[in-house]
């Protein structure tokens, strides 16, 4: 064979190359979206893509915000391979603050992950821009804690190529920041919530001497807690008053993409990989949707279409109830699920009679839901504490269990396990596969079949066989063969045969030619595939404006060179992190979500009675450790401060 590829660039599909100006900005006339999920392993990033993500992000073998969810460099290899197959990028999660002696280790891998072709790094410590690294581009996480405008333009004019804003700005807040900004924006849609600003809680660290800056939160928002008041009188007793339910976005993601963002975040690093399929082929749907109603507005950054084979619902994976979370800017009774921070799952139906003699019961169930062996149940007993149970057998809408005794008439039952929503997702649920033409075409010496993937890539193969006429037509064994594709990424869209006799081809040429095609094609598209360079500091001024010019343990300096950043920029007084040297008063959260309003106590709206609600408030947890309330209603926030 005679083997060629070559590359059609189409004003670049990898990059915003189209501009007209928007608020003295430049913007792209079409912008790229990105559905971006979360990848705990190899096996879990692999179906993220075939379910539909356009970029996934992972855990490398350290330094990233979930320690239990670290990766090898060859496993990160491996998914880059199999990711820009399809120009889905691959991000790694670097984003813990570092010490001093973990800096070398650090810039080594970061060079070992950028070998191993990772598209971009997630980091929250600027020491990185003080290393010696590859041309890698960095993310500005959410530990960053990346709430104004003043702060995303610093971090813009420090060279970072998408930035992931805080979970709390309103749909108003995030258009500002992004008239503001040229810098892709990035924004969670789905997945559990830190109910502190990210990067701003200090609480397991206070606690358990485990810090949420170096990835090993010990989830301080999910215990129990009383709540007393000034005079020692308890307002809640053994309630989850920091728990806050899981986000779910569906119904503002138009929103959210018309107002600037341009990456869809699913959390979800420690999640498993039927969690990765089902939100990941919910969201999928959900933003083709979008961009098909907005044509010339938008486009898919990666390419393939994703076949599904069930019907995604998030509600039947882990959620603790679900809330849309300030992004219409208003408070809602929605946020917190203070009776467990357990996944409740979806609600199904209440009990309506008991049968106590065969272990049975009745359930009112919802419209369309239906109950199987195998499924597990969870409800709040007579003490308002979750208890769940496992259907032993079912019959229409009577289930048997192995313990009835806490379970009452009219009681709410909610699934927190669909087993056979289960072994839907434990076989093959989804192929992704890219559209491929291709044409056949004689030669002076033999015949060439030339390839063109959906991504304009292309690659073409020659051989050499003599023009020996058939004695009966070829065509149909030709298309045949040539469009056998299974076990490949391609599927054949279009083949056109060009050749003005019919020539005997043995079939075995015929294949040999197609996976020679298919492999050089495969081959170009992964030599093709674009990585964004790590963009440099553009305004050194401007940082300087943006800067305060002392800075305190809530930036997370944890460096020597993350102090010399600041230095260098204009800072003249730097505070260690807290992790480094706590400071005296321990001031251990800021959340926009805030307990008064929570329970119907908020000054502003319900005028609760003064010596009941008498502040400071405290916080008290099993073990007898106190903290105390501050609230800035001003603001709108809620501080925590350790006693």
């Amino acid at each position: 064979f005679r083997l060629s590829t070559s590359m059609v660039l189409m004003s670049d599909i990898s990059e915003h190359s189209i501009f007209i100006p928007v608020n003295n900005r430049d913007k792209p006339t079409m912008r790229n979206v990105e559905l971006l999920s979360p990848a705990k392993n190899l096996e879990c990033g692999i179906e993220a893509i075939k379910h539909g993500a356009d970029a996934v992000y992972i855990g490398g073998p350290n330094f990233g915000a979930r320690v239990a969810a670290s990766n090898s460099i060859e496993d990160i290899a491996s998914l880059c391979q199999f990711a820009h197959i399809f120009g889905v990028r691959v991000y790694v999660t670097f984003n813990t603050i570092l010490y001093d002696n973990e800096l070398k280790e650090a810039e080594k891998t970061i060079w070992d992950l950028y070998e191993a072709g990772v598209d971009a790094l997630i980091v929250q410590d600027m020491a990185l821009l003080e290393m010696n690294l590859p041309p890698i581009a960095l993310h500005a996480s959410t530990q960053m804690n990346n709430r104004s405008v003043e702060k995303v333009r610093l971090l813009e004019a420090c060279g970072f190529s998408q930035i992931v804003l805080a979970r709390e700005l309103p749909l108003s807040e995030i258009r500002q920041i992004s008239e503001a900004v040229e810098t892709p924006l990035e924004a969670f849609i789905h997945g559990a919530l830190c109910v502190s600003y990210s990067g701003e809680c200090y609480a397991s660290q206070h606690c358990f001497n485990r810090s949420a800056n170096r990835g090993e939160c010990a989830q301080f928002c999910r215990m129990s807690f009383d709540l007393l008041n000034a005079d020692g009188t308890t307002l809640a007793k053994n309630k989850h008053l920091l728990s806050l339910r899981d986000m779910n976005r569906t119904t503002s993601v138009e929103d959210m993409m018309l107002a600037g963002i341009s990456s869809f975040k699913i959390e979800g690093r420690l999640k498993e990989v039927d969690y990765v399929k089902n939100v990941t082929a919910h969201y999928r749907r959900i933003i083709d949707e979008i961009i098909a109603k907005h044509p010339g507005q938008f486009k898919r950054s990666s390419y393939g279409t994703s076949s599904i084979t069930f019907e995604p619902n998030v509600c039947k994976s882990f959620n603790r109830k679900f809330t849309n979370y300030f992004i219409d800017g208003n408070r809602t009774k929605d946020l917190q699920n203070i009776d467990s921070p357990k996944s409740m799952g979806e609600k199904i139906g209440t009990i309506a009679a008991i049968d106590k003699r065969r272990q049975c019961f009745t359930i009112n169930l919802l419209p369309g839901v239906a109950i199987n062996a195998g499924d597990g149940l969870c409800f709040f007993d007579a003490n308002n504490q979750l208890r769940g149970c496992r259907i032993e057998k079912a019959n229409g809408a009577m289930a048997c269990v192995e313990n009835i005794s806490f379970l009452q008439n009219g009681m709410t039952l909610y699934r927190n396990f669909d087993n056979n929503f289960s072994k839907t997702l434990s076989k093959t649920t989804a192929q992704r596969i890219m559209e491929a033409d291709a044409v056949f075409t004689e030669t002076p010496n033999g015949f060439k079949l030339e390839m063109t993937a959906e991504n304009q890539c292309r690659a073409s193969v020659e051989t050499t066989h003599e023009h020996e006429k058939a004695n009966k037509p070829q065509k149909e064994n030709i298309h045949r063969q040539l469009e056998k594709m299974g076990g490949t990424p391609f599927r054949l869209r279009q083949l056109a045969i060009n050749i003005e006799e019919d020539y005997f081809i043995p079939s075995s040429i015929l294949a040999n030619m197609r996976r020679s095609c298919i492999d050089l094609l495969t081959e170009q598209i992964l030599r093709n595939h674009h990585r964004d360079s790590r963009r440099p500091i553009s305004d050194k001024q401007l940082i300087a404006d943006l800067l305060p010019t002392t800075i305190d343990y809530r930036w997370n300096v944890s460096n020597k060179l993350a102090a010399n950043f600041y230095r260098n920029n204009g800072i003249t007084e730097i505070q260690p992190a807290f992790e480094v040297k706590p400071p005296s008063v321990k001031h251990v959260m800021t959340c926009k979500y805030c307990i008064r309003y929570a329970l119907n106590a908020c000054k502003k709206e319900h005028k609760p009675n003064p010596a009941l609600w008498k502040e400071p408030l405290i916080l008290k947890t099993a073990n007898g450790n106190t903290f105390q309330l501050e609230f800035n209603c001003k603001q709108c926030e809620m501080n925590i401060y350790a006693q």
